[in-house]
């Protein structure tokens, strides 16, 4: 196999391996062809206004100022006084699509949607929107329109401001919010003037939605303990009053509108969401109005944490949900089905209603999620085969039947508590069984990516030995060895194909099954290479290959712990650091070597650094950019001395390219910074400059020399061009310090071959020259 057809082939066995990665663990959840299920007793509420505010913490919102006053002393004195709260628990990721998406439709999008950007549907789903007789809503551009795309008929409709409104650097982004108040006042007061749109705001089944971005966008430029942040809730809870209040007068205080605000995620203390830290899972919940359970008074609560405490609601209950288990608890409250693809538990607790309403509905909601059981289970049966189906167990259809029979027994003869209990079990059952259905095949699938990938692993350790070692000797191949070896791997192969043809699994099921047996074909193919291998490694003494086993262990061990604890990874380079010193390397290249010890060890101080949650160091980040282009001067000389003069001139002008490159990247830094700090937003001149430079850092080493060092130091200057406008800290310094490191490995590694006698076979590049020690003080700086 030659080294583009190589190549190309690595590239497409890893692109399988990334796109498997989705289809194993990250594949929809969603199933369709559920029959809607509603509660058959009259609902509490006829309207529901939900107010998300995008980005609010639960701590930022229920702590208490230094002064022992609210931030939001209007939604504290509901809490307080007239709803219920608590904390809706998130998952992961954290964005704002997944978000909303479990809020209103009650499930846990699959992160496959990040490729939509959170703001298309990739699969279709139903919602409390959908459900309702009309939903009104306002907001920003990137979650409004999703929930309208999928709805069925003409009843929900959006009111955007612009995407460009949405600006981190803006002024003030508060404005947002006030924009969303501000254009539901006048729409109800149109409404007085308008028959048609007064009828509809006055049916039942009604839905008000507020997405409120300011705060999250204020937390993003400012950081949540900022005053911009603080300010914003504020206003938020102004805005709140506000619209609860004419909403009241506008139905003439008919007691009918059930009010809900939340958050679709948190944030941390740094700004940024997306992943599982408490700040970003943690967001508020509170309810009141219609239908709805007023502040229950208790002595002591079943939490663990010093959340009531720090937060000053010891006595006042706390009701904490999972966030899906919202979408259910609003359709219960209007009287709409629950959303077909719900997953949420509907929380009794927030409701004030009869004992049989609550039944009714749990019921309702236990029916909904076993309807998507049993779709999810009728799918895996009829795409496997039947003497390999394994159903789920405490869930058979005998089983079913009787949980339905048990509680609905229980609803006619009163025995309300009895039905609740048993329907929480079905529930907790059926969504065992639903996980269970979506990872059936999880197993199966992780074998063959896992033998493609132990396969092409080895494929690749075999062609480099073979090419770079003398471990093996040319032997010719046996033509009819060779027909019998290829035609029963396809043998093989077509068995495969033909079980996967028989169960009807979708065609990304045939590669992943497919791809090990060309794999480990040409893994087979490479028979005398092992042999080789293997004689060699018996050839050694025990105690050298021992020691070799235990090097290579410890190597795989390090890097397996440095996914769970960073620090591991600067014991790895702390001993890199010290290798020099017991071997001949500190005697034959002492200056090369102690730059090696050098390097390793401030390398090592990277895993040791905080990954997030760190105060910006913009200084060092421009302090990094001088240290590159003082270093690109240095490496002028070898430019210089070229005798081709026209590939000189050639050669030059890339580098003033990359050289320049690199002073705009470190001016955008500093420019970026002081615009945002004083609110002027972003000039347009950087955004220019930033886009110019990504392209350009792409193309221009392609045009660099194709001497070894100078392309790949060319390599070095485009990738640090463009890591500097995506550096806020010590991470800039981090390519800098790594490049040193795999520079300086190059030349020890010329320096054993030469101490050993040993000679590189010819490399990819004909001009390649690996002597460093042409290029003096640019390369010791570099290492």
């Amino acid at each position: 196999m030659g080294i583009p057809v190589f190549i190309l082939a690595g590239l497409l066995v890893h692109c399988v391996f990334l796109v498997s990665i989705f289809d194993i663990y990250f594949s929809s959840p969603l199933v369709h062809g559920m029959t809607p299920q509603q509660t058959p007793l009259p609902p509490p509420a006829k309207r529901l206004v939900l107010f998300v505010a995008d980005g609010l913490r639960a701590d930022s919102l229920y702590e208490l100022n230094s002064n022992g006053t609210s931030q939001a002393p209007y939604l504290r004195g509901i809490l307080e006084n007239s709803g219920s709260w608590g904390v809706s628990h998130t998952r992961v990721p954290t964005e704002s699509r997944p978000g909303h998406v479990a809020l209103i439709a009650g499930f846990y999008e699959d992160v496959s949607a990040v490729a939509k950007g959170w703001k298309e549907n990739p699969v279709e789903f139903d919602s409390v929107f959908n459900e309702s007789k009309y939903t009104w809503s306002w907001g920003s551009p990137d979650i409004l329109p999703m929930f309208a795309k999928g709805a069925t008929g003409d009843h929900v409709y959006t009111f955007c401001y612009t995407a460009e409104s949405e600006d981190f650097g803006a002024e003030d982004a508060a404005e947002l919010d006030m924009w969303v108040f501000d254009h539901v006042k006048r729409f109800f007061n149109s409404s007085r003037s308008n028959q048609t749109l007064f009828s509809a705001l006055n049916e039942e089944k009604v839905v008000l939605f507020l997405h409120l971005l300011g705060i999250d966008t204020n937390g993003h430029a400012h950081r949540p303990n900022s005053r911009e942040y603080k300010e914003n809730i504020k206003k938020v809870d102004e805005g709140v009053k506000e619209i609860a209040s004419m909403i009241d007068n506008f139905y003439g205080n008919d007691g009918k509108t059930a009010f809900i605000l939340t958050s679709d995620h948190g944030m941390t203390d740094w700004g940024s969401h997306g992943a599982g830290h408490p700040s970003e899972t943690l967001t508020p919940l509170i309810v009141w109005g219609s239908g709805v359970n007023h502040p229950q008074k208790v002595t002591s609560q079943p939490f663990e944490d010093n959340f009531l405490k720090e937060w000053k609601l010891e006595n006042l209950k706390r009701l904490d949900v999972n966030q899906a288990d919202i979408a259910p608890l609003m359709a219960s409250l209007i009287g709409v089905p629950f959303p077909l693809n719900s997953v949420g538990t509907l929380p009794l607790e927030y409701l004030n209603n009869s004992a049989h309403f609550k039944a009714e509905s749990m019921f309702t909601n236990a029916v909904q999620i076993l309807e998507q059981f049993k779709v999810k289970m009728s799918q895996k049966k009829e795409t496997t085969l039947s003497f390999l189906f394994t159903p789920f167990k405490p869930l058979s259809e005998s089983e079913q039947i009787n949980f339905l029979r048990k509680a609905r027994l229980y609803i006619q003869q009163q025995k309300y508590d009895e039905a609740v209990s048993l329907c929480k079990t079905l529930i907790n059952l059926a969504l065992e069984g639903l996980s269970y259905y979506h990872t059936y095949d999880r197993l199966f699938l992780g074998l063959s990516i896992a033998m493609g990938f132990v396969g092409w692993t080895m494929y690749v350790v075999l062609v480099i030995i073979k090419t770079h070692t003398n471990l093996t000797k040319t032997v010719q191949a046996n033509n009819k060895e060779s027909a019998v070896l290829f035609y029963g791997f396809a043998f093989v192969g077509m068995i495969i194909a033909f079980f996967l043809l028989i169960q009807t699994c979708p065609w990304t099921y045939y590669i992943y099954c497919l791809l090990p047996v060309p794999v480990w074909y040409a893994v087979v193919r490479e028979l005398p290479v092992i042999q080789g291998l293997a004689a060699n490694l018996l050839s050694l003494r025990i105690s050298q290959s021992i020691g070799f086993l235990l090097v290579c262990t410890l190597g795989i061990e390090i890097l397996v712990f440095s996914f769970f604890y960073r620090f591991t990874l600067t014991i790895g380079l702390l001993v890199f650091a010290v290798w020099p010193r017991i071997t001949q390397m500190w005697v034959q290249a002492k200056t090369t070597a102690l730059t090696w010890t050098l390097l390793c060890v401030l390398l090592a101080i990277f895993p040791l650094m905080p990954v997030v949650g760190r105060e910006s160091n913009i200084p060092l980040v421009i302090t990094t950019g001088l240290l590159t282009f003082l270093i690109s001067c240095f490496s002028l000389a070898p430019l210089c001395k070229s005798e081709n003069k026209y590939r000189n001139s050639e050669d030059l002008k890339v580098h003033f390219c990359q050289m320049l490159s690199i002073a705009l990247s470190t001016y955008v830094v500093s420019s970026t910074h002081d615009s945002l700090k004083y609110k002027q937003g972003l000039p347009v001149l950087n955004q220019i400059i930033s886009w110019m430079t990504l392209v350009s850092s792409s193309v221009l080493p392609l045009l660099s020399p194709t001497f070894l060092f100078q392309r790949l130091f060319s390599i070095v200057l485009s990738l640090m061009s463009t890591y500097l406008l995506l550096s806020t800290g010590y991470e800039a310094l981090f390519p800098l310090v790594l490049s040193g490191v795999m520079f300086v490995w190059i030349n020890m590694e010329q320096e054993a071959l030469q101490h050993y006698g040993l000679s590189l076979k010819p490399k990819p590049f004909p001009h390649c020259s690996c002597d460093f020690r042409h290029y003096g003080f640019a390369f010791f700086l570099f290492g």
